[in-house]
């Protein structure tokens, strides 16, 4: 299982969850066992996905229906920044 991270800045972040929320199918197709999320009332959000595949998770992350979702959930693609995790800590 791979972890990653995703940070954004969205046009409205109540909408962006709401938007974020139908993408089901789609977040099925990137090998998700689970997404944690958080958005802030400052419009930024932050997942985190746990992936099968990352590769293949970073593959479709670049792929017209991703882009197409982003968009419709109003994500300024511009401030998108991934994060694989690579490491582990545990005290």
């Amino acid at each position: 299982m791979a972890r990653i991270v995703i940070t954004a800045q969205v046009e409205d972040s109540a909408n962006w969850e709401k938007g974020f929320r139908t993408h089901g199918a789609l977040f099925k197709d990137y090998s998700a066992t689970a997404i944690h999320f958080t958005a802030t009332d400052d419009n930024e959000v932050a997942i985190h996905w746990e992936v099968d595949d990352a590769n293949k998770y970073l593959e479709l992350l670049e792929s017209p229906a991703t882009a197409e979702a982003m968009e419709f959930d109003g994500v300024k693609k511009e401030t998108v920044k991934v994060f694989v995790l690579d490491k582990e800590f545990i005290p």
